[in-house]
């Protein structure tokens, strides 16, 4: 009787160990999945500043040209008043392409 109450309390003490390991798996796949969607979320984020940081250059080539190009004060803002209009049109269609 002995052997087979050890042999009991071996088996409930093994069930425990597994359904404790079975909890942990589980709290791991849920974390596991939270990262993944945070790891994604934040490359989505980092897309997005690089393509600010490129339009940001753009708009600087663009500026320093139409500093080098006008003469004049007037000339000179409507010319950046236009182009500024042009790189909203061509950022709009960059984004509805994108969808």
């Amino acid at each position: 009787m002995t052997g087979s109450k050890d042999l009991l309390l071996r088996l409930e003490a093994l069930e425990a160990k597994a359904l404790k390991l079975a909890l942990a798996h589980k709290e791991l796949s849920v974390s596991y999945k939270e990262l993944q969607s945070e790891n994604l979320r934040l490359k989505n984020q980092i897309l997005l500043k690089e393509e600010e940081v490129r339009n940001f250059h753009n708009q600087e080539k663009i500026s320093k040209i139409v500093t080098s190009i006008a003469d004049d004060t007037y000339r000179k803002t409507e010319l950046k008043l236009k182009i500024n209009e042009y790189i909203k049109e061509i950022d709009k269609c960059i984004a509805f392409i994108k969808e």
